[in-house]
């Protein structure tokens, strides 16, 4: 076992980097479904939190509740080295520019199945859409 490892992808979208016990880190690099007007759904972890961290470019967190009536968005424009976490159960999702970078910290395999995803309806991407406008 080296006594240290570097690692980095660039490839588009989620990429695990590490896994250990009961964690792992990951890197969400640009892909087509994260560009703002992409976005048709939300995701929430049933089980634990997830903890953002913007690397370079460009990335608004995106986090939803449920008003009964539809998803209220709420976006967050994310500053470079600053910690972000979702608790629990937080509809999420995040939206990328072209140049965005961001770390992933949460329980490992979460993108295995500690997760539950929401479609949007037409409504609730035309105000999600209106939230990014803010941001994009």
């Amino acid at each position: 076992m080296p006594l240290l490892e570097r690692l980095r992808s660039k490839d588009a979208g989620y990429q695990p980097l590490v896994l250990a016990g009961s964690w792992q880190v990951a890197v969400l690099n640009f892909a087509e479904e994260q560009a703002p007007e992409n976005l048709r759904k939300v995701d929430s972890h049933t089980l634990t939190d997830e903890v953002f961290v913007l690397l370079s470019g460009k990335a608004v967190l995106i986090v939803a509740e449920d008003e009964g009536e539809g998803l209220r968005f709420y976006g967050k424009s994310m500053e470079p080295r600053l910690v972000y976490n979702v608790p629990v159960k937080t509809w999420h999702n995040i939206a990328l520019a072209q140049d965005a970078e961001v770390l992933i910290v949460e329980d490992r395999d979460s993108h295995l199945g500690n997760y539950e995803f929401r479609e949007l309806t037409a409504a609730e991407y035309a105000a999600l859409q209106g939230e990014l406008k803010k941001y994009f």
